[in-house]
């Protein structure tokens, strides 16, 4: 996978401008929610509490995003700092809130991450056990992922984009051979859309799927992240937020049906509980072979991987943008001057991978039940409210923003969105024990960690504004001009929005039975 050679420059190296287009920044993005694993592992579940109806559940999730996604594209074409949400949220709701989103987004993204590293030495784990016989530890296969991903996104962006581009198409190609196989053969007793009546999508059980539905689709926002090295970005982030939303809310909806056809509706009920980390399996190898059942296990593997690798330069290019603006330290700053990649902050990002899966090891945690369930739920829910914060942005941004976008983008579709992602939220922490399968404090300590870093980040925006007054005012500045290739942009301060009086108030997936 050669890199395309960069034009020598004068000033310090950048972020590869134009490197990125829509299908590029798609395979980050969907990438992220590691499709294969979150049908193989969380859609059981979910078929288990809300019955048949639960592909709809996928869609109305779906469709709550697509409607944030009008206002959070809109802004994308105002806004083109490398802070994303922060920025977004500094431009509606002011600089301290915009510093506490930071420092939210930092912990949430890294949250995302690092509990998957103990998915992934679980289902490795798991598929040695299945295809082999093998017994193998989880800890050396969590610590060699976490130098796969570093060199990963060490490499150039580009050389992601194609690496995702591969595993994407490999996992969920596993999905459309399941589907295939059970559309060919008709199911266990023919084709039905019952699945979307009304009377199965309004049972009590629907509220538990949306919440799994809606941890589906963390890691969708991150188009706006790539903003500095796509091609065309005014159409390309859009476009690529699009294509993430609805090939989640459709496909996510499409597979689960097929599995639900496969078994049958009132089969499928008993099979889930019976075995849930088995049931994708048993229906490919009953539709289509035992050898795609074999394939499903080494896919999921490599789900994971790509889910590790899109977060990881996710997390890299926050970290650069706020050490640009002088929040983190200058040296996670530096970008490489051959691959162009953030490779300071790929370092420190690994390196605090690594204590956190040798903290949970040394502790004898599950890396399943506790590394990743207890990391990646605060992560989840801390990434909700940054939409959220970033949907009640949008509206106050554009009424006292010159603008000529219409009412649509700026005001009605926002303020739907805040509305049904409060209730998303809700939801999610209502139900948040089927995520982590933890006790009640443990439960009531993860969900507080959200406000509490948001707390902290506000704290930090106080003593910014005391004592590094330059680099307040400085805050998620926009790019004087879009500047060439080559040459480090240099940011602006802004004119200061008056900060408002007051402040508006996965992933996880069943293991696998061996």
């Amino acid at each position: 996978m050669p890199e395309t050679p960069e034009p020598p420059t004068d000033g310090p190296p950048a972020l590869r401008r134009a490197a990125l287009g829509t299908a590029d920044i798609s395979f980050f993005v969907v990438s992220a929610a590691a499709p294969l694993t979150v049908m193989a592992g969380v859609a059981p579940v979910a078929i288990l509490l809300g019955g048949i109806g639960a592909p709809a559940g996928y869609l109305l999730a779906g469709l709550t995003l697509a409607v944030f996604a009008v206002g959070f594209t809109a802004m994308s074409r105002h806004v083109r700092s490398g802070g994303a949400f922060y920025a977004y949220i500094t431009r509606g709701l002011g600089k301290r809130v915009g510093i506490g989103a930071a420092l939210l987004a930092l912990v949430g993204y890294n949250g995302m991450e690092i509990g998957v590293y103990g998915l992934l030495g679980t289902t490795t784990a798991d598929t040695a056990h299945a295809l082999a016989g093998l017994d193998v530890p989880w800890l050396p296969v969590s610590l060699a992922g976490l130098a796969l991903i570093w060199y990963g996104g060490f490499r150039s962006i580009d050389f992601g984009a194609k690496v995702l581009g591969v595993l994407l198409v490999a996992e969920t190609g596993i999905l459309v051979l399941l589907a295939g196989g059970v559309l060919l053969k008709g199911g266990a007793h023919g084709l039905s859309a019952g699945s979307f009546a009304p009377g199965a999508v309004l049972v009590p059980g629907t509220a538990a799927v949306l919440a799994f539905a809606f941890a589906a689709f963390t890691g969708f926002e991150s188009t706006v992240i790539y903003r500095r090295e796509a091609r065309d970005p005014d159409r390309t982030i859009p476009r690529a937020t699009y294509i993430a939303v609805a090939f989640r809310g459709l496909f996510y909806a499409f597979i689960v049906w097929t599995v639900i056809q496969a078994f049958g509706a009132e089969e499928v009920l008993a099979a889930a509980a019976e075995d849930p980390g088995g049931l994708f399996f048993a229906a490919i190898t009953t539709y289509v072979g035992p050898w795609a059942a074999d394939l499903m296990h080494l896919f999921i593997v490599t789900s994971v991987i790509a889910s590790l690798l899109a977060f990881h330069n996710a997390i890299n290019r926050y970290a650069l943008a706020l050490a640009e603006e002088g929040v983190l330290p200058a040296a996670l700053g530096r970008v490489h001057p051959r691959h162009r990649s953030p490779y300071r902050a790929g370092l420190a990002q690994t390196a605090l991978g690594a204590v956190i899966v040798l903290a949970f090891a040394l502790a004898g945690a599950d890396p399943y039940q506790q590394l990743l369930l207890w990391v990646n739920t605060p992560g989840m829910i801390g990434l909700m409210a940054l939409m959220l914060l970033a949907a009640i942005a949008v509206p106050v941004y554009f009424r006292r923003t010159p603008h000529t976008e219409g009412p649509w983008r700026t005001l009605v579709a926002p303020v739907a969105a805040a509305l049904l992602l409060t209730v998303a939220i809700c939801l999610v922490v209502s139900k948040v024990g089927l995520f982590t399968m933890a006790s009640t404090t443990v439960n009531t300590v993860l969900v507080a960690l959200v406000p509490a870093v948001f707390l902290a980040g506000l704290g930090l925006a106080h003593r910014l504004k005391t004592r590094r007054p330059e680099t307040y005012a400085r805050f998620a500045a926009e790019p004087a001009t879009d500047v060439p290739e080559g040459e480090q942009p240099c940011p602006l301060p802004t004119p200061s929005s008056p900060e408002p009086a007051s402040v508006p108030s996965t992933q996880a997936a069943p293991r696998p039975a061996r």
